[in-house]
């Protein structure tokens, strides 16, 4: 394919850079993680999906990869989220790990597992398969006693790359480890030494009792982040890793990390930074520790999965943008389905910009794309329908021509994100019903009402008009009254929702169809 030979996405370029980086070799390993201490939002996601989008890039190039994705649940409950119930039983957990944390809903086997499977879930949806890896798995079995010990062996080496980026010192008795008490289950404890082989002692700072552990038996034995991660780096031999901006700021962990992997053997990965993003039309902030979050769940409610992807293909990671849930959803989609003719061929666009849209539309699938263009109705337009058909989708997917059996799916999709936008996000002012003759006659001048039935007229033979005429006819409707045509305009909302505008009075006469226009008309033209 062209845009492999010569690559014009991002991804592209970055899966270029990493074979150049780590060599020609049969299998490269890309990893990406998260520790679950609440709700994983939409700006974790960022990282899920910016090393997918690589992953299928170095695939294209006929590439071995393995996608690993560690679950940081051995990591400290540190906070209670806001939006979590049962706060006073979860104040009793903190400073335990995560995966010892009951999930208070209920439905999980903890709280860790409550906030990873909902994701896991989804990013089967988004077309994201991940090999998972879960670090509680790992260190409650010892499987990591062979690098802590390593780790310990090389203590004053980590220590002072750690303290290149400390304006404190850490303390001569630092050690490279910490402890999850056996007696109370949290990191409230103090290393006290280690014996130079596979025994370390501790003390519990709740209990003041002190144990000595065997660190090939031992379940509560742990690294530090700043230690953990690079181990984990030589010990997968991952070549591609991102990280957001508080990791790869100068003096970050990313900068640390890539001196202490040297202790394990291993070499820093190919990275790159991803930035931040905003959450347009919504309240409230992205903090998984507050509770206040947006989630990929929240996202597909508005998004259909490939616009999902399109959102985040299209943008280099390093570049801020917002996940709207304002109009600018309208924008969002008509720019994708736009995206979407230009790889059909239904839409001419120069070269260098059609090997691009091509590229983002590609790699915005969640499977290969269809050999059939997908049936395409302006996500605008389809609002209007569900708005007529009074939200039924399957009513509206009847007055659907030629819509194929392999087409519905996507099209239902998009129904569904459409309703759901108009619930929760839309503008009052986008909002309507259509009326019914029930609701009685609408308060008309003489003259608006002399033009709406003029328009009656032309509304009995509605079929002989198309859009364009139709337009035409609606102007001579009031003219031929004496009305101002704004103030028939001004006539037809209010008669047919009740409003003062609404959608171009044509389409939305044509689309409602003559059965439903034509009483309502009647009823205020006499």
């Amino acid at each position: 394919m062209k845009h492999i030979e010569n690559p014009v996405h991002w991804a592209d370029i970055h899966a270029r850079n990493i074979i150049r980086q780590r060599g020609d070799k049969d299998l490269y390993v890309c990893a990406s993680g998260i520790t679950p201490s609440g709700t994983v939002h939409i700006g974790n996601f960022r990282e899920i999906i910016s090393v997918e989008l690589v992953v299928r890039g170095l695939r294209d190039l006929g590439k071995g990869v393995r996608f690993i994705y560690s679950w940081d649940d051995y990591d400290v409950f540190r906070k209670v989220p806001k939006n979590m119930p049962d706060q006073e039983l979860l104040e009793s957990c903190l400073r335990k790990p995560i995966t010892l944390v009951p999930d208070t809903s209920g439905k999980y086997e903890s709280y860790a597992r409550a906030n990873e499977k909902p994701l896991e879930d989804l990013l089967d949806v988004v077309g994201i398969h991940p090999e998972y890896i879960y670090q509680a798995t790992r260190y409650r079995s010892s499987e990591y006693a062979v690098q802590i010990r390593k780790a310990l062996e090389h203590t004053e080496e980590i220590k002072a790359f750690i303290n290149e980026h400390r304006s404190q010192p850490l303390a001569d008795t630092w050690l490279p480890v910490s402890v999850f008490s056996s007696f109370t289950d949290k990191d409230t404890t103090e290393v006290l030494s280690w014996d130079g082989e596979w025994g370390l002692t501790y003390r519990c700072l709740e209990t003041g009792k002190e144990e000595t552990l065997d660190i090939r038996k031992a379940s509560g034995v742990k690294l530090p982040w700043r230690v953990d991660w690079p181990m984990r780096w030589a010990l997968e031999g991952v070549d591609f890793e991102p990280a957001g901006k508080d990791h790869h700021s100068e003096g970050g962990s990313f900068d640390t990390s890539k001196k202490v992997v040297k202790v394990f053997g291993g070499v820093s990965p190919y990275s790159f930074q991803y930035d931040f993003i905003r959450i347009k039309g919504r309240g409230g902030k992205i903090s998984s520790s507050s509770g206040e979050v947006v989630d990929l769940g929240d996202v597909l409610e508005v998004y259909q999965p490939e616009i999902v992807r399109y959102l985040f293909a299209g943008t280099r990671p390093n570049s801020e943008f917002a996940i709207s849930f304002d109009l600018d959803v309208l924008k969002i989609y008509e720019d994708y389905d736009t995206c979407e003719r230009i790889y059909y061929g239904e839409h001419q666009v120069g070269e260098k910009k059609r090997a691009k849209e091509e590229r983002i539309y590609e790699l915005s699938q969640v499977d290969a794309p269809s050999q059939e263009m997908p049936y395409q109705v302006p996500f605008r337009h389809l609002c209007n329908l569900l708005q007529f058909h009074g939200k039924d989708i399957s009513q509206v997917l009847e007055t659907l021509p030629g819509v194929s059996e392999s087409q519905l799916k996507r099209l239902e999709d998009r129904c569904r994100c459409a309703l759901n936008w108009l619930e929760q996000y839309a503008p009052d002012e986008f909002r309507f019903s259509l009326r019914s003759v029930s609701d009685g006659p609408t308060d008309l001048d003489d003259l608006q009402r002399g033009a709406v039935k003029n328009l009656a007229e032309v509304v009995r033979n509605l079929d002989s008009y198309d859009e364009k005429e139709l337009s035409t006819a609606v102007y001579d409707a009031a003219r031929d009254a004496g009305c101002e045509p704004k103030d028939l305009f001004s006539a037809c909302y209010r008669i047919l929702i009740g409003k003062e505008k609404g959608p171009r009075l044509a389409n939305f006469i044509k689309t409602c169809g003559r059965e439903k226009v034509l009483p309502l008309l009647e009823l205020n033209a006499q």
